[in-house]
């Protein structure tokens, strides 16, 4: 399906810290450079047709100040959009709310796609660390690949992507981009033995069979 060793290497990673008003936050960031122009990738992420050939299908209104809604997934509100540049968003899950920014930057004969997730330290963060949202966008990065690759029209397959999660490649894509996640955590200046914890306790939960 995917080369997972140039995959996971071909992204970067990186996690560090931020104070809100509420408090203590983390910042993930993640990106990668795509063989397409500006336009082209800005049409893949904002797109509400294009979006579920390679993510997942959206409703609302894709506007500064629309409400979205990913299904089965996060919603929240768009809260500034700077076409084809960046966008921001709320992101809203499980009753807790974290922050999106997206941001399109040419970079050699490709476009450099970025992705700055930004939430709060809170009880599921000391638990599993970064790779409980980041393994989710490596994934979706590496959707993104296929659907670029492969031209506007196509779509990645959801079970087919689900049966892939479950293969013993889609185990070692896990595996290595959790490591990655542990790798960028250490780096940003998190104590290597509670980086190591909440990085083993993340793939356990990922790589754990479905309940009967």
């Amino acid at each position: 399906m995917i080369d997972v060793s140039h995959q996971i290497s071909a992204v970067r990673r990186t996690v560090g810290t931020r104070v809100l008003d509420a408090g203590e936050a983390r910042v993930m960031t993640i990106s990668q450079v795509y063989d397409t122009d500006v336009e082209d990738m800005w049409d893949a992420v904002t797109n509400a047709e294009r979006l579920p050939r390679w993510f997942l299908p959206v409703s609302g209104e894709l506007r500064v100040g629309g409400k979205y809604q990913l299904e089965g997934n996060a919603g929240g509100t768009v809260e500034r959009c700077d076409p084809p540049k960046s966008f921001a968003a709320t992101w809203e899950m499980h009753g807790g709310v974290s922050w999106i920014e997206v941001r399109l930057t040419p970079e050699g004969d490709g476009t450099r796609f970025e992705l700055e997730h930004v939430a709060h330290v809170d009880d599921h963060w000391d638990q599993f660390g970064p790779g409980a949202v980041g393994i989710g966008w490596d994934m979706a990065l590496t959707a993104l690949v296929r659907h670029l690759a492969a031209g506007r029209e196509y779509a990645v397959d959801p079970a087919e992507a689900m049966a892939w999660m479950g293969s013993p490649e889609g185990v070692e894509f896990v595996t290595k981009a959790g490591e990655a996640w542990y790798e960028a955590h250490v780096a940003g200046g998190e104590d290597e033995a509670v980086a190591r914890a909440q990085a083993d306790r993340c793939l356990a939960a990922y790589t754990a069979p479905p309940e009967a």
